[in-house]
């Protein structure tokens, strides 16, 4: 290495020569960091720590270098390698010395050896000749003697340097435990001065003296010790953590003259650990007592969703109780009304019935509030005619507007979609308990509801509804205590004008739940207006038929319905009701009874009460599903409307349901509606020969569901039809080709395009749920067995349905 560039072996040359000049500047630098690499490409990372030493006239002469491992941090080896060095100087100094000793007594007996031949140099010229060559060697003897003091001067100045570089105490200590020599962060630990530090007891620095001791033994038997952890106190009282690393260290003959110690501080290190420990100690402290709130926040929540499931229950028996004799009363009620009656009976009836309608608003309040409360309020999405549907809504209110002298204003923007998907139901809720409040608190005037669209694009629209009305306003102060839970604007307002208090704490919450916003302006004696916004999405589809009413079919004939309830009144209205209808009706006090009259007789629908003895609706409708596998519909009868009941319904496969006290008028379209519903009878099992001559007997597609939906219109009937039998061989031959070819994509598209076409052309949904079965397939991509057969039976039902629905559209086209 000697003679080699210093900064060729750091990573950072450039760095190590900032560091160097630094040195040369200062005098001396501290800790610095670099990185040494080794020719094998092992890196050291190392701190950097130089002084510079001078010549006899104080010039800088070098630089001596400490570079710590940080790494391995072997302080005792460096000492000893230290230690080598400074012998082997002492070795060279002492050899240059005795070579110096023997130059000296050559020069004596040169000097001599002149003085002879001076007095012989007139008789002999090669004698002065010889001695002028002796001067010469006397001269170069002379020069290597001035190295040697040179050399041994350097030697001083570079143990001194490499002592003074360290930032670690670092002490000499003769076999009698007394300091000889030490560096200056010895007496910047310690507070003491050199002279105080020089020749006093080594071991009076520490606050363990006899452990030092100990220590100190320990180097003078093993030759060396490492890392043993001391205090040093400082004069001041401060207290220094230390490791203690100290070797022995011998004269030129090997005797042991003495200890060098180099105490590390390690207290930022001792301090860090401590801090970890404790910083341990309160996370497995903060652990504990996370792990207990968190079985406390479990055993609350265990708590609450107990409360809350008994706050359900207690409702939907509430409900239940409450429903089941109201339904008796206002069922009867208009039963009785019906009849011939003089004016006095007609009032009182009308009474009752008014009272029963108000109790059943109450209960529908507060068992809405539940459910909003309790997050089970859901909201559907379904194509619905938005003006047919608030103008619709609107009628309920015109006996009312009419006996108080007011006046509807109706105000709609024809830019609106006509068909949007939404939840219909909603937002009557929403508007009829709005303009319900409208009515009750105007005397005079108009109540205007209005229906704009605020912004539309591709994929929604918004909406904006505003109720208006001239009546008696509510105060700037009070109005946002309004759409509080069982609150009005004030004591008088609910004493004079009736309600729970609960209209507007429900509007709000389905508004808000819908991600839309209300907003209210009212002036006192002037009036107010309740308007909010709603956003929906656009869709091309039509718009379901949905619950609305329909008309007494006379022509609907030999309808034949079991009713299951076990309360004798209903029971009795239930077939006061269906007498009217003109239906057939037989009675079954249970779901056990039901099951016994399914299997001996033949009902076109059910009518079932959920919560009878013995058996209940749900086990009954279960047990006809999956036991009886049978498909007769099932309208479920219910005084319980919470969303926890309705949500079983579908589970156990009820088609429908009717919240008590029924409704004529959705009873009847309810059934119908079902009934209307195009159905195809099971094929019965016979042999296989004679399978292909039923199935042509058969008819695949009814067109009721088209006339209906083309209002019996030819022209679109045949475009309709034209397209169907233009699209489905083409997509049954892209099935047939996809399946033999495994490409699923293609198998999954054509089979969920098909999908519609079955419901539009009055097809059994059996045979829907073949093309899903198909679709389903696709999508897996693995289960293939049975599809091949599928597809076989799909293709034949569909080229039938095609022959059908050619000799139907020669027919219209005949007919035109």
């Amino acid at each position: 290495m000697i003679g080699t560039d210093y900064f060729d072996y750091f990573t950072e040359p450039q760095k190590a020569k900032d560091i160097f000049q630094e040195a040369f500047t200062n005098g001396f630098v501290v800790d610095s960091t670099l990185t040494l690499h080794h020719k094998k490409g092992k890196l050291t990372n190392i701190l950097f720590n130089g002084t510079v030493f001078r010549d006899d006239q104080g010039n800088p002469s070098g630089v001596i270098v400490v570079s710590r491992n940080i790494a391995e941090q072997k302080w005792a080896l460096d000492l000893k390698i230290a230690n080598k060095e400074l012998a082997h100087q002492n070795k060279v100094k002492e050899k240059r010395a005795a070579e110096l000793v023997i130059a000296n007594k050559e020069l004596a007996y040169q000097n001599e050896e002149k003085e002879k031949r001076a007095a012989e140099l007139v008789i002999a010229n090669e004698e002065l000749l010889f001695q002028n060559k002796e001067n010469k060697k006397r001269e170069i003897v002379n020069k290597e003697l001035t190295e040697i003091n040179n050399s041994a001067k350097l030697a001083s100045q570079y143990s001194l340097s490499l002592i003074e570089a360290s930032q670690d105490p670092l002490v000499t200590i003769n076999t009698k435990g007394k300091i000889t020599d030490m560096n200056e962060a010895l007496v910047n630990i310690t507070g003491m001065t050199r002279e105080e530090l020089t020749d006093s007891d080594f071991f009076d620095y520490f606050t363990q003296q006899q452990q030092a001791r100990e220590v100190y033994q320990e180097v003078f038997e093993k030759g060396s010790v490492a890392d043993s952890p001391l205090t040093i106190r400082h004069k001041d009282g401060k207290l220094t953590d230390v490791l203690f690393n100290g070797s022995v260290y011998k004269d030129y003959r090997g005797n042991v003259i003495g200890v060098v110690i180099v105490a590390r501080d390690v207290t930022e290190q001792k301090r860090i650990a401590t801090e970890l420990i404790e910083a341990r100690v309160f996370a497995e402290l903060a652990t504990e007592i996370a792990e207990e709130a968190k079985k406390s926040a479990e055993s609350a929540t265990i708590i609450a969703e107990n409360a809350v499931k008994a706050k359900q229950q207690f409702l939907s028996n509430m409900s239940h109780e409450i429903r089941t004799p109201m339904n008796a009363i206002i069922g009867f009620t208009k039963v009785v009304l019906k009849t011939e009656l003089s004016s006095k009976q007609k009032e009182y009836l009308d009474a009752i019935k008014m009272s029963g309608d108000a109790l059943i608003v109450l209960i529908n309040d507060i068992l809405d509030l539940a459910k909003v409360d309790s997050g089970k309020m859901t909201f559907e999405k379904t194509p619905f005619k938005m003006k047919t549907s608030v103008f619709s809504m609107l009628h309920l209110f015109e006996t009312k507007i009419q006996e108080k002298n007011l006046k509807l204003v109706k105000e709609y923007d024809n830019k609106i979609p006509a068909v949007l998907l939404g939840d219909s139901v909603r937002l009557h809720q929403i508007i009829l308990n709005l303009v319900s409040n409208a009515i009750k608190f105007t005397s005079k005037g108009n109540i205007t509801v209005s229906v704009n669209l605020i912004h539309e694009d591709d994929d929604k629209a918004i909406i904006e509804f505003a109720i208006t009305d001239d009546g008696i306003g509510v105060a700037e102060n009070k109005i946002g205590k309004i759409f509080e839970n069982f609150q009005q604007a004030s004591s008088g307002t609910s004493r004079l004008y009736g309600g729970t208090g609960l209209g507007l704490a429900i509007v709000k919450q389905l508004i808000e739940q819908q991600g839309g916003t209300i907003r209210v302006k009212s002036t006192i004696d002037i009036g107010s207006t309740f308007s909010f916004t709603l956003s929906f999405q656009k869709t091309s589809s039509d718009a379901e038929l949905g619950n609305e009413d329909v008309e007494l079919d006379t022509k609907l004939k030999n309808i034949k319905v079991l009713v299951v309830e076990d309360i004798p009144l209903n029971q009795l209205l239930m077939k006061t009701l269906l007498d009217d209808f003109g239906f057939i009706w037989d009675i079954a006090e249970n779901g056990k009874v039901a099951i016994e009259k399914l299997k001996a007789d033949v009902y076109d629908i059910i009518l079932m009460d959920l919560q009878m003895p013995e058996m209940n609706g749900f086990e009954a409708t279960e047990y006809i599903r999956n036991t009886m596998n049978s498909k007769v519909p099932i309208i479920a009868l219910t005084a319980d409307v919470t969303t926890v009941d309705l949500a079983k319904c579908k589970v156990v496969g009820m088609n429908d349901y009717i919240a008590k006290p029924v409704d004529e008028k959705i009873l009847y379209s309810k059934i119908i509606g079902l009934l209307k519903k195009p159905k195809l009878a099971k094929l019965k099992e016979t042999l296989k020969e004679e399978e292909v001559t039923i199935a042509k007997k058969i008819k695949y597609i009814d067109l009721v569901y088209l006339n209906e939906r083309t209002k019996s219109n030819p022209t679109l009937m045949m475009e309709m039809i034209s397209l169907y039998l233009e699209q489905t061989p083409p997509l049954i031959h892209t099935i047939k080709q996809s399946l033999a070819e495994k490409n699923w994509t293609l198998l999954g598209a054509a089979a969920h395009k098909m999908i519609p076409s079955f419901a539009i052309m009055g097809m059994s949904v059996d045979f829907e749920n073949m093309a899903k079965k198909i679709q389903d397939f696709a999508i897996v991509e693995q289960k293939t067995d049975g599809i091949g057969t599928l597809v076989l039976e799909l293709e034949k039902i569909c080229l039938q349905a095609c022959i059908e629905l050619q000799e139907e559209l020669n027919i219209i086209k005949n007919t035109l």
